[in-house]
């Protein structure tokens, strides 16, 4: 039962990342690009964990800390070329 809730979650999850990244293809402006892929990078990891639930592996959760930090990362250094122009 658990695991079938997961699995549905997951599936909305990966709904709603499509929907992120049509708004950060689309994006009418730079910042919401930004946000978009930020939300995208966030819902990845939240997958990742899920999945290492469903596979009852914690070296998933591993990889998603790493991810979420080059997630944060990604997000500083774009912010910072948006407002700045430049790294």
């Amino acid at each position: 039962m658990m695991q079938e809730i997961f699995e549905y979650t997951t599936l909305c999850l990966l709904a709603t990342t499509l929907l992120c990244l049509y708004r950060a293809i689309v994006g009418p402006e730079p910042w919401d690009r930004a946000i978009a892929i930020n939300v995208v990078g966030t819902k990845t990891i939240i997958i990742v964990v899920l999945i290492g639930y469903l596979f009852d592996s914690l070296y998933f959760v591993d990889v998603a800390i790493v991810y979420a930090l080059f997630n944060f990362i990604l997000t500083v250094a774009l912010s910072k070329q948006i407002e700045f122009g430049g790294l």
